[in-house]
C-alpha cells in the first residue's frame, strides 16, 4: 500500500476533542481519493485519551497510534510522528482543532504545484487573549530578527512537508528542537497559505506562558548566537565606561572635587559589573547545558506502543 498523505497529530490530554478531530480529518482526507494515514502520537496522556486513540485505531486502519512511555513534550511528539509517517506528503497539525483540518486540502494543492514546504500563516487568531496575541506576535518578530534563518512570521507547526524534506529533518536529532525553524533551515521550495485560526474545540491550552518561554529559548539557542554577542557587547561597553572614567576621576581628585568620595559609587559600580557577569555566565550556561544534553546521547523519546504492535 502506497501512502500519499500522512497526518501527524501530537496528543496530550485531548479526550474531549479527539473524536471530533478524527471525524473532520477523515471527512477531509476521504475527498482526496488518495491513500492516507493519521499518526496520533500520545505524549503521555493521563485523561483517557490513550484509550480513545486505541479505539480509533481498532475501528479504522487509517489510524496509527504511537504511544509514549511518558510525556516528552510537543516538539518531540511531532518528531516521533515524522519518524513513523510513511506518506509522500506529511501534514503536521495539532489535535485541538485550532488549526482547521479543512485547510489541509489547500496545503495539498500547493504541494501538487511543486512546493516542498507549505506552511500555514495565521491571518486571524480567535479565542486568544490580547496578551497571548501580543506575546506571540512579539516572539515571531524577535526570532525573525535575531536568528540565522528567516522563519516566516505568524506561523506555527501546522504545515505540509514533502517526503524529501522530512527525510532531512529526521536526520537532525538535536534534543532541544524548534521544528518550524528546522523546516525553514533545510531550504527547498516553500510557500505560505493564510488561514483563520479557530478557538479551541474543548479543554484548555497545553502551551502556557512557561512552555512558550521555553520554546522561545530553544528557538534562540538553536538558531542564533545573539545572546552570547549581547553579553560580549555589554562587557565591552562596561569596560569602555571604566576606561573613560579613570582619567575623569583622577582629574577631579586632583582638583579637590568631592563628587566621588564615599562608598556609594563604588558599590553601584561593583553591583553593576557583578550583574553583567552573572547574566553573561547564565547565557553561557544555557548553551553549555544544551551541549551536555547532546553529549549524553539519550533517545529523543521512548515508545511504549508502536503502530506495528
Amino acid at each position: 500500500m502506497k501512502v500519499v498523505y500522512s497526518i501527524v497529530a501530537p496528543v496530550f490530554n485531548e479526550i474531549d476533542t479527539l473524536p471530533e478531530f478524527y471525524r473532520r480529518v477523515k471527512n477531509v482526507m476521504d475527498t482526496t481519493d488518495k491513500e492516507w494515514e493519521l499518526v496520533l502520537v500520545d505524549d503521555g496522556c493521563t485523561d483517557g485519551s490513550t484509550d480513545v486513540i486505541r479505539e480509533l485505531a481498532e475501528k479504522d486502519k487509517h489510524v496509527r497510534p504511537v504511544i509514549f512511555a511518558r510525556n516528552f513534550g510537543h516538539q518531540i511528539a511531532v518528531t516521533a510522528g515524522l519518524d513513523y509517517a510513511r506518506g509522500d506528503a506529511i501534514v503536521v497539525i495539532d489535535a485541538d482543532l485550532q488549526d482547521p483540518p479543512e485547510i489541509i486540502l489547500e496545503l495539498a494543492d500547493k504541494w501538487q504545484e511543486g512546493y516542498e514546504v507549505v506552511y500555514a500563516v495565521r491571518a486571524e487568531r480567535e479565542g486568544e487573549s490580547w496578551f497571548k496575541k501580543f506575546t506571540a506576535a512579539l516572539f515571531y518578530r524577535i526570532i525573525f530578527r535575531i536568528t540565522d534563518v528567516k522563519i516566516p512570521l505568524d506561523t506555527g507547526d501546522f504545515r505540509l512537508l514533502d517526503r524529501k524534506v522530512v527525510n532531512v529533518m529526521n536526520s537532525m536529532r538535536e534534543r532541544h528542537r524548534f521544528l518550524r525553524g528546522m523546516a525553514s533551515w533545510v531550504g527547498f521550495k516553500q510557500v505560505g497559505v493564510e488561514y483563520k485560526r479557530a478557538a479551541r474545540h474543548a479543554g484548555v491550552t497545553k502551551y502556557p506562558f512557561r512552555k512558550m518561554l521555553a520554546l522561545a529559548l530553544n528557538a534562540v539557542t538553536s538558531f542564533s548566537y545573539f545572546p552570547l554577542q549581547v553579553a560580549t557587547y555589554v562587557g565591552f561597553f562596561s569596560a569602555g565606561i571604566a576606561i573613560l572614567a579613570i582619567p575623569v576621576v583622577i582629574i577631579m581628585r586632583m582638583t579637590g572635587s568631592q563628587a566621588f568620595f564615599g562608598q556609594a559609587t563604588t558599590l553601584i559600580s561593583v553591583l553593576f559589573l557583578g550583574g553583567v557577569q552573572l547574566i553573561s555566565l547564565g547565557v553561557l550556561g544555557e548553551y553549555i547545558g544544551r551541549l551536555y544534553d547532546e553529549a549524553k546521547g539519550r533517545p529523543l523519546y521512548i515508545v511504549r506502543e508502536a503502530p506495528e504492535d
